[in-house]
C-alpha cells in the first residue's frame, strides 16, 4: 500500500499532470507535493483548493445520503489552460484530506486522469 510520496509521484505519471499535492482541509496545509504548484507555490494552490473543498464539503447539495463519506467524489474547475482536479480521500480517521491535480487541459484527458486519481486515492496509506 503506498503512501503520500509514492501515490504523488504516481499521480505526476498521469499524462499532462504539472503538479499534485494532498492537502489536509480542515487545516489548508499540503500534506505532501509533486511537480509545480500553481503559480510555483504549493502552498497558496493547497490555500485555494481548499476553499473549494470546503465549499463542496459543507453544501448538502453535493451530499450522499447513502454513503458516510465524503459529500462528492471529486470536483472539477477548468481554467484557460488547466484542469485542476480534487479527488476528495476516504481515511479511517476523519476523511479530511483530498488530492488536488493540476493538469494541461492540451495533453491531459480528464477521464482517464479521474479515473487513476480515483484508483491512487483508495490505495493511499495515511497513518
Amino acid at each position: 500500500m503506498p503512501g503520500i510520496d509514492e501515490c504523488l509521484a504516481e499521480a505526476m505519471g498521469i499524462t499532462g499532470a504539472l503538479g499534485a499535492s494532498l492537502v489536509d482541509w480542515t487545516s489548508g496545509l499540503a500534506l505532501g507535493t509533486a511537480g509545480d504548484g500553481p503559480g510555483g507555490d504549493h502552498e497558496a494552490g493547497a490555500a485555494d483548493a481548499t476553499e473549494l473543498a470546503r465549499a463542496v464539503a459543507q453544501t448538502p447539495s453535493f451530499a450522499d445520503p447513502d454513503s458516510g463519506s465524503a459529500p462528492a467524489e471529486d470536483v472539477i474547475v477548468t481554467s484557460g489552460d488547466c484542469y485542476h482536479l480534487i479527488r476528495f480521500v476516504d481515511t479511517s480517521f476523519d476523511s479530511s484530506a483530498f488530492f488536488y491535480l493540476r493538469l494541461d487541459r492540451e495533453r491531459a484527458n480528464l477521464a482517464m486522469a479521474r479515473h487513476r486519481l480515483a484508483s491512487l486515492a483508495d490505495q493511499l496509506v495515511l497513518l
